[in-house]
């Protein structure tokens, strides 16, 4: 199965690299005591706290796995190459919803460090995809769950 790139900021893949070294030091020495402790309580065909730590330990495997997938074939954005003639990834784009007149702003991320509770925004998502390669000034027309959306480029930043 080939593995398609994963664009993070420096910040992003940073951040990343703690959530990892975390769940491989911390977190595995917190379920190894959970997993001691229920071994304690004696028959394992009946001990609930041995299966939820098992299981707490196959959880964290699987994210360790799928967070070191995703750090190796980052693609880590350049800010220094990031320009504000068309949105790219790391852009922060101000937009004008043409249909309520009301202005938006939106950070253009991979898909990895999306958090919508500060506008960052997947470039593969409707929104993120639509608005990349587009310039100041410039209207586009979005296909969205909801219907179509039609936005005005109103800045591009860094």
């Amino acid at each position: 199965m080939e593995e398609k790139e994963v664009l993070l900021t420096q910040e992003g893949y940073d951040k990343l690299e703690k959530e990892v070294e975390y769940l491989r030091t911390e977190k595995r020495a917190e379920i190894a005591e959970r997993i001691k402790v229920a071994l304690g309580f004696g028959d394992l065909s009946e001990n609930s706290e041995y299966d939820e730590a098992k299981n707490a330990q196959a959880e964290n495997e699987i994210k360790i796995a799928n967070l070191e997938t995703k750090l190796r074939y980052a693609k880590i954005i350049d800010e220094s190459e990031i320009d504000t003639k068309t949105v790219q990834v790391g852009n922060t784009v101000k937009v004008k919803d043409l249909e309520f007149d009301e202005e938006e702003e939106y950070t253009i991320v991979g898909s990895t460090e999306v958090d919508l509770s500060q506008n960052k925004i997947s470039n593969e998502s409707p929104i993120g995809a639509a608005l990349l390669g587009a310039k100041k000034g410039e209207e586009i027309e979005i296909k969205v769950p909801a219907g179509i959306v039609k936005y005005k480029i109103l800045s591009i930043k860094k």
